[in-house]
């Protein structure tokens, strides 16, 4: 999970514009329900949730389950009012926490 997320949004924006967000992050996102060279069981191990916010207001969010392949693939649309800075975060299930920001600017 040391990678970087991907995010994928425009650099800037008209007001009032609805923009397109694309999100990739690299996690294994392991169900728990498969076995080792052992035989013992995998323990789970899945990105659980995902969250978005715009200058500090909820935008997108979701639970994820175990039926969600590695690296999640989220895509959404926001409508954008002002210039400001969005903040992805992805919570695993032992409460790791994987978090990125991008800015975006309105033009002129």
């Amino acid at each position: 999970m040391a990678d970087k997320p991907r995010i994928k949004l425009p650099k800037e924006a008209t007001k009032g514009e609805v923009i397109q967000i694309k999100t990739l992050v690299s996690h294994v996102m392991e169900s728990g329900q498969r076995k080792d060279a052992q035989g013992k069981t995998i323990p789970r191990k899945i990105i659980n949730k995902f969250a978005c916010e715009f200058n500090g207001k909820p935008v997108f969010s979701c639970a994820l389950e175990p039926a969600i392949s590695a690296n999640p693939y989220i895509q959404f649309d926001a409508k954008l009012d002002e210039a400001g800075t969005f903040k992805f975060s992805w919570t695993d299930d032992d409460g790791t926490v994987i978090t990125a920001e991008e800015k975006i600017a309105l033009k002129a």
